[in-house]
């Protein structure tokens, strides 16, 4: 090939072959810039061109999935990247029997999804874009009030319904749950397909986790479910990203993505070098980016690359940049590819 553009980098990595060079991204939230389509596209246009990244993770806020039946947040009070939850429609385990499965033009987070994405795609019409999917289980927890993570809690959920109460006592109305989430995301991901995007960045958050749902556990209420939504979307390149601690990436072997994405410093968790059969997204430590080691940031992803260097392989942070990261930071990672300075 002549001359690459960013999106034949894109789509030749995520197709398991080499490009002229490997690709870099990174993403954050901005968590005052996300409650309208204008502010998340404007923020996501303006961080996009100020670091020049090769492709784009947008970026929406945590729970707009969740709000699609119902529940409610206070966007004046995060924790984190996430909003106070004030309410769940699932206050007692047999509700999950009431869940239905929604219209993507009826629903208005999603069309103020929509709406966003058709814009970033008209502000960068040459830089891949994917967005920000969480599994079918990771929407039922948060709706709950679970968190999709061991050891956490859901920002603002006090007494949630418990997981026995669910997953066994109510096992039958979880599956009917699961099922019509996983409908209307796949409903959601074909109109993203329409207004441009070019794939998706598929969270199962902290699920894979044995400690939270065991491999039987994680087979029977995530995989069927995730492959609902993942076939849905395969016009385009989908990067799973399993999170935290023991996220066992190869667990995702038989899954149809094209990317793997995981924190290759947590515990319980394999190198760069694990064996998965997709294009490894990440190897720099996120956590680094709060700190400003801005010569540890430029050694972990050079080592990174060395260590990749006859793979295809997309080099990003190992999960969401914090929010006090600092600009040195990011540029410092910027230009661990290209060796070429940026004009801030």
């Amino acid at each position: 090939m002549g001359t690459w553009t960013k999106q034949d980098r894109f789509n030749a990595l995520l197709s398991g072959e080499k490009a002229d060079r490997p690709i870099i991204s990174g993403w954050r939230h901005f968590i005052d810039k996300e409650q309208n389509a204008n502010d998340l596209t404007s923020s996501t246009v303006n961080f996009t061109k100020k670091y020049n990244w090769d492709w784009v993770k947008i970026n929406p806020r945590a729970t707009y999935l969740a709000e699609i039946w119902g529940n409610e947040y206070d966007f004046t009070d995060y924790h984190s990247v996430f909003p106070r939850q004030l309410t769940t429609i699932l206050p007692k385990p047999s509700d999950v029997w009431k869940l239905e499965a929604r219209k993507v033009f009826k629903s208005s987070s999603l069309l103020e999804q929509l709406a966003a994405c058709k814009n970033i795609r008209t502000e960068l019409p040459e830089i891949p874009l994917t967005q920000t999917i969480f599994s079918p289980l990771s929407v039922l927890l948060f709706i709950a009030g679970r968190s999709a993570y061991v050891y956490e809690t859901v920002f603002g959920i006090d007494t949630p319904v418990t997981f026995e109460s669910l997953f066994v006592e109510n096992r039958s109305g979880v599956h009917h749950a699961l099922h019509v989430i996983a409908l209307t995301i796949a409903e959601y991901v074909q109109e993203l397909d329409r207004v441009g995007i070019n794939g998706l960045f598929y969270a199962v958050t902290g699920t894979a986790n044995p400690n939270l749902f065991d491999e039987a556990a994680f087979n029977e209420f995530s995989r069927p479910y995730d492959l609902i939504v993942l076939e849905a979307a395969q016009n385009g390149k989908r990067i799973l990203h399993t999170c935290g601690p023991n996220a066992k990436p190869e667990k995702f072997n038989d899954y149809p993505i094209e990317g793997i994405s995981w924190d290759t410093k947590a515990t319980g968790n394999p190198s760069l070098l694990a064996n998965v059969k997709a294009t490894v997204v990440g190897g720099v430590d996120h956590h680094l980016f709060a700190e400003n080691h801005v010569k540890t940031i430029t050694n972990d992803t050079k080592n990174a690359l060395k260590l990749m260097e006859n793979k295809p392989f997309i080099v990003a942070p190992n999960c969401a940049i914090p929010l006090n990261v600092t600009e040195e930071s990011l540029y410092a990672f910027r230009k661990s590819i290209t060796e070429k300075e940026i004009t801030k």
